[in-house]
């Protein structure tokens, strides 16, 4: 509680503090209301440091105590109300403390928290890898606020491959899931020449985590991660490789309109093991004007009061017919952001990851 960077914590309690002595001294003997300034204290033990909690605990036991002497010997309310009174605000104070003591863990733990989304979640500077790129990353328990979606882009000698997933399941489990597929990204996209290479190398990775969790005694057995793997080749302008791992198919974002990409024949990584043999990579249009947009089922899955999932894709053409300026990638990113929180009522029901991009134009490919 600030105005003008200094804090007014301290006001609430001694506006009723000073209400409660003016009711007091107006009433009659037969109802006296000193005894109500016990509340004081709490009130400030919930909004207010520890000093100035301590502070207004002391003036309420003063003004206890010179009120109620105040008033002839057969009106006062006497020990056992002054013993109330006392006892409440040593009581405040002791909440306080707790409570601040609380405060303090609960921003250190935030603080960890933000480490660790930063350290697996890199920033990236903008036109990496000669890529336009935006994103906007969600966690669905706003007090962990990180969680189990990863994206990442990594250029190399052979162009700029971005990835974007999912892991199943949530927690610190997850978030080790992501970090280790995204640690096997950063190296394989850079030194492997085929995008098919870089995504076995997702798998292989993926299941030698599974079964490392299952030596040390995690319930990783079933645990799997949605993605969608993408190379912009160096050369070839134009096009792009896409390699489905079950995820969400992403969408072609144009000042014109939306487009889907096919989905693809993979399964989620970790599940290759169930098929014959992996699905090659699939070659796509897709020009220097043309935003790829990319996203987790926090956006797919998000529904509304009546549970109707939210219409990216139907929301997206109306918009785009109205500003065809939304196809820019940080202004795409806002708007399906906006919209996904608008239709769930602010109510995420799993982690959202948007993530937006394309070519910078300057580079040509």
């Amino acid at each position: 509680m600030r105005v003008g960077g200094y804090s007014v914590a301290w006001v609430p309690p001694l506006v009723l503090l000073a209400a409660i002595a003016v009711v007091d001294w107006k009433t009659s003997g037969e109802f006296r209301t000193i005894s109500w300034v016990v509340l004081v204290p709490g009130i400030a033990a919930a909004i207010c440091g520890l000093w100035t909690t301590i502070g207004i605990a002391v003036l309420a036991v003063l003004t206890y105590e010179l009120e109620d002497n105040a008033w002839p010997h057969q009106f006062r309310t006497g020990v056992p109300d002054f013993i109330l009174v006392v006892v409440g605000s040593g009581l405040a104070v002791l909440a306080c403390a707790v409570r601040l003591r609380g405060e303090r863990r609960m921003l250190h733990m935030q603080d960890i928290a933000d480490t660790t989304r930063r350290t697996v979640l890199r920033p990236m500077p903008a036109g990496w890898g000669g890529i336009e790129h935006a994103a906007a990353y969600l966690a669905a328990d706003s007090v962990a606020r990180v969680g189990g979606d990863f994206y990442d882009i990594q250029p190399g000698p052979r162009g700029t491959r971005v990835l974007l997933g999912d892991v199943q399941g949530k927690g610190l489990d997850a978030v080790a899931a992501a970090s280790a597929l995204l640690g096997t990204f950063r190296e394989s996209a850079y030194h492997e020449p085929l995008l098919a290479t870089v995504a076995e190398r997702l798998e292989t990775r993926m299941r030698r985590h599974v079964r490392y969790g299952a030596e040390i005694g995690r319930d990783d057995d079933d645990r799997f991660a949605t993605a969608v793997l993408v190379g912009f080749p160096q050369t070839g302008a134009g096009c792009v490789e896409v390699i489905n791992f079950g995820h969400e198919p992403p969408l072609v974002v144009t000042p014109d309109g939306v487009r889907s990409l096919p989905i693809g024949e993979r399964l989620p990584l970790g599940l290759a093991g169930l098929t014959g043999g992996p699905a090659p990579a699939l070659c796509l249009p897709l020009t220097d004007e043309e935003t790829l947009l990319l996203f987790t089922d926090g956006v797919s899955e998000a529904r509304d009061a009546a549970g109707e999932f939210f219409p990216l894709r139907d929301t997206l053409a109306h918009a785009l017919a109205e500003d065809p300026r939304i196809a820019e990638p940080g202004r795409l990113v806002r708007f399906v952001r906006d919209s996904t929180l608008r239709h769930c009522g602010g109510h995420l029901g799993d982690d959202t990851t948007i993530f937006a991009l394309r070519r910078r134009a300057a580079d040509g490919g």
